[in-house]
């Protein structure tokens, strides 16, 4: 610019074309074209760039590049693929750069263009994330469910073990009471869990758990193009902040209703946040979302799979690969089941008569030990090998009163321990314990004694044992002892 000054100024002042172009060392060719322009004008072209050894291939080039776009991202030609292609199969005697050039500039020249879109207050878009997380001190992939109201950018996240159709609703359900209102329409993805086809005319037959969640809440459904992220680039955008953001460093937690909690907590703490092109925060514009919004349902909708289900000789119900035990007086019915993202329930008519965890594995068995004891009681002999009680983690107390029961009554002492296990199917696991600490510090150990004492710890009472009912006891000779006795401990005391 301090040359462009100088010629300029020096030919104003009467200096020619050939004597500013000797005094300031440059060409007449550059004096002229300062003289022309104020400023430099940069690098013009003004021909087409021509590649002698490339033109007559571009054919192939723009043909291979056509034909990548049906096929995987990951299995599409490099420019390095390119070169070694042409120079194998059609013989070309160019450089690698040419044609890594020519690929770049095909790429620019047909990258996709995109609208600024505006967003009206009161709707959403939804997707689902993954990133990694350590639940009870277990590392495992975590799914997060990200709802984002674009006008506001208000968000909310929330984790699961698998992003199945029952998380897509649970995380529907938490997001409209975390809001306190639902939005009018939600824009997704084309998700299996939420869309089973995809018809003429782009039509979508909606799953039915979906289907139904939709109708609760009078939801619009709109969907983006299949493959196309940007049609809901406002979540898209969540999805990353939120990775980026909350779960790095990885987040560790001792459950996963843990981990939630506090993800909700910070999607309320990011509302204080003012973006970049906004002057009110998150939160203030919220207000025009939530005013937009649809109140919420007298009750939610219950976000769960329904199936049904036959007991098996084993009192086993398969439910997604997995079996769940039920109480072997239920064996070989019908039953229903609900599979929730926490919880499998089970029941047979109007009665529920199982709730397990719900078992993200496979082909695994989740038994209730106490389903099984009615059937231990009549087969004793099958106690020590019951798969349903290995993993049951008693009190130590549990296993010392079955080794004085079997050492005084043997098999009958056997199944009057299975007896005192069953008292679990009516109270509780802490009443119990005391009940048979109790119980072997008083050497009552029977069954009838156990049930007494348990029943006294529950209603406050002193025990009462009558041990006439016991005769299998040892029993404790007490003498009466006379008056006289006394006498003589009194013999040869001094008056």
């Amino acid at each position: 610019m301090e040359l462009y000054r100088k010629v300029r100024l020096a030919r104003r002042d009467g200096m020619s074309e050939r004597a500013a172009a000797v005094h300031f060392g440059v060409s007449r060719a550059s004096v002229k074209k300062i003289m022309e322009f104020s400023i430099p004008p940069g690098y013009r072209r003004t021909a087409n760039i021509k590649r002698p050894k490339l033109d007559a291939f571009t054919g192939f080039i723009d043909q291979w590049l056509q034909e990548d776009l049906s096929r995987n991202r990951k299995q599409r030609h490099t420019a390095k693929r390119i070169f070694e292609r042409l120079r194998d199969e059609q013989a070309f005697k160019g450089g690698y750069t040419t044609v890594k050039n020519y690929v770049r500039e095909h790429g620019r020249r047909n990258r996709e263009m995109f609208v600024p879109l505006a967003h009206a207050p009161g709707h959403a878009q939804a997707d689902f994330g993954e990133a990694m997380a350590v639940i009870g001190g277990v590392e495992q992939k975590a799914h997060f469910f990200a709802l984002d109201l674009p006008h506001s950018d208000a968000c909310f996240v929330r984790a699961y073990p698998a992003a199945v159709s029952e998380a897509w609703i649970d995380g529907h359900v938490h997001a409209f009471a975390f809001f306190g209102r639902v939005p009018q329409s939600v824009l997704y993805d084309n998700d299996r869990c939420l869309v089973a086809r995809i018809l003429p005319g782009g039509i979508r037959k909606r799953a039915k758990l979906f289907s139904g969640f939709l109708s609760h809440y009078f939801i619009h459904d709109r969907y983006g193009r299949p493959g196309k992220g940007n049609d809901k680039g406002a979540v898209e955008g969540l999805v990353g902040f939120a990775r980026r953001n909350f779960m790095v460093p990885i987040p560790r937690f001792a459950t996963w209703e843990a981990l939630n909690v506090w993800l909700a907590e910070q999607c309320r703490k990011r509302q204080a946040d003012v973006l970049r092109g906004h002057s009110d925060s998150i939160g203030q514009r919220l207000a025009r979302d939530l005013e937009a919004m649809m109140d919420l349902p007298a009750s939610p909708f219950d976000a769960c799979d329904q199936a049904a289900g036959q007991v098996n000789s084993q009192s086993l119900v398969r439910y997604k690969t997995n079996d769940y035990s039920v109480p072997v007086a239920y064996g070989h019915r019908d039953v229903w089941l609900r599979g929730y993202v926490d919880q499998v329930v089970i029941g047979c008519g109007g009665d529920v008569i199982a709730r397990h965890p719900r078992c993200w594995d496979r082909e695994d068995m989740v038994f209730d030990p106490i389903h099984y004891l009615p059937l231990l009681e009549q087969k004793v002999g099958a106690l020590d090998q019951a798969a349903p009680l290995a993993r049951w983690d008693l009190p130590e107390e549990f296993a010392t009163l079955r080794r004085l029961m079997e050492a005084r009554m043997i098999k009958a002492g056997r199944r009057e321990y299975v007896q005192v296990l069953r008292l679990l199917e009516t109270f509780e696991m802490g009443d119990l314990h005391i009940a048979i600490k109790n119980a072997l510090r008083m050497g009552a150990i029977g069954f009838d004694a156990v049930k007494h004492l348990v029943l006294c710890q529950i209603e406050q009472r002193p025990p009462k044992l009558d041990l006439d009912v016991y005769p299998y006891l040892p029993r404790a000779n007490v003498g009466t002892t006379s008056a006289a006795s006394y006498m003589s401990l009194m013999q040869g005391q001094p008056g």
